[in-house]
């Protein structure tokens, strides 16, 4: 309030939301300025979608590369653009988180060409880490690829895919590290045992703050991953995590727990001060009270008291698990169920 005028201001991507407002400031005979910036905005006119172009694209929390790693994209993932800033976009991924990527990592697009490039044919990467070839013989690197990327399949070769970027460039994948992305989300049967096949395929992998790959994970965008592999877009973090799916373990004694199943650590309720969840892991059980987590690196510790590699901190600080396997939630999306990627121009 200044001088008996209220002045809005701020950001958002919701212009229904500014309108009721200014609606109800009108009927309250309110003497207001509006200054509220409706994302997207005309830093990026009519691009407002892209698609990640590197092997993995660091999101940042701010518009820097010094700003901390809030989250990572790889190669294929679609976005929506709102705002352009000294070389970086403020973007959203498709599980909603909202950070600042890169310029030099994506390619902008129109309506028209995000459509178009939904629409085409793809190619999914399914080995935990391999390359994309400059030509047919697979002997000239051009691109390192982690699991669960994708792109646009040119044609099918006896050895191997054609592949385009989103960039235009033109590659090769070897057809025994790839599929036809129809054929895959056909084929992909969301199981228990699929669940710790590929878990168990990133044991070692290094603990990275923000990270969603093979070359760096952090706890849930390790169970991100490997639920993504399952046919799933499930949300980013372990404090969104833990608002999907079915509460199981309600008496905290890890019993009734199904492999696959999330279990959730941190900071209990105390007085004044609510839950806080810090960790996530995936229930292996196997007779042992497994459980797998990315914890300085992705390993396998168990809530027995009598293991080798039992983890007295963490049972303590147990807050509960959730059941994703045969739930139906909004917060979790079955990729067997859309046609296309979960943002829609």
């Amino acid at each position: 309030m200044k001088n008996d005028t209220l002045f809005l201001s701020g950001e958002t991507n919701n212009a229904e939301a500014v309108n009721e407002l200014i609606t109800k400031l009108k009927q309250d005979k309110v003497v207001f300025k509006n200054n509220v910036d409706i994302l997207p905005n005309a830093t990026v006119d009519t691009l407002k979608y892209a698609i990640v172009n590197n092997s993995i694209d660091n999101i940042r929390s701010h518009p820097n590369h010094a700003a901390e790693l809030a989250t990572q994209a790889i190669l294929g993932t679609e976005l929506k653009v709102f705002k352009y800033d000294d070389y970086f976009y403020l973007v959203q991924t498709p599980d909603g988180y909202i950070s600042w990527v890169d310029a030099g990592g994506i390619t902008l697009m129109d309506a028209t060409t995000f459509l178009a490039w939904q629409h085409a044919k793809k190619v999914i990467y399914t080995q935990i880490v391999g390359n994309v070839y400059e030509d047919e013989a697979c002997t000239t690197i051009m691109s390192d690829i982690v699991i669960g990327a994708q792109l646009k399949l040119v044609n099918q070769q006896k050895n191997n895919y054609k592949v385009q970027f989103p960039d235009g460039r033109i590659g090769y994948i070897k057809n025994n590290e790839a599929s036809l992305y129809d054929d895959w989300i056909a084929n992909v049967t969301p199981s228990k045992e699929l669940i710790e096949t590929y878990a168990r395929s990133f044991l070692g992998s290094p603990y990275l703050w923000g990270g969603t790959s093979s070359k760096g994970m952090d706890c849930s965008g390790f169970v991100k991953t490997v639920y993504l592999m399952n046919g799933f877009v499930i949300p980013r973090d372990a404090s969104q995590q833990i608002y999907a799916g079915k509460v199981v373990d309600e008496n905290l004694t890890f019993e009734g727990l199904e492999k696959g199943d999330l279990l959730f650590f941190g900071a209990k309720a105390e007085g004044d001060k609510k839950q806080r969840v810090t960790h996530v892991g995936i229930w292996l059980g196997n007779g042992k009270k497994e459980y797998i987590h990315a914890s300085e690196r992705v390993r396998i510790n168990s809530a027995d008291v009598n293991s080798t590699v039992y983890n007295e901190y963490l049972v303590t600080h147990y807050l509960g698990s959730k059941r994703y396997l045969g739930v139906n939630d909004t917060l979790i999306t079955n990729l067997k169920l859309t046609t296309l990627a979960t943002i829609k121009p």
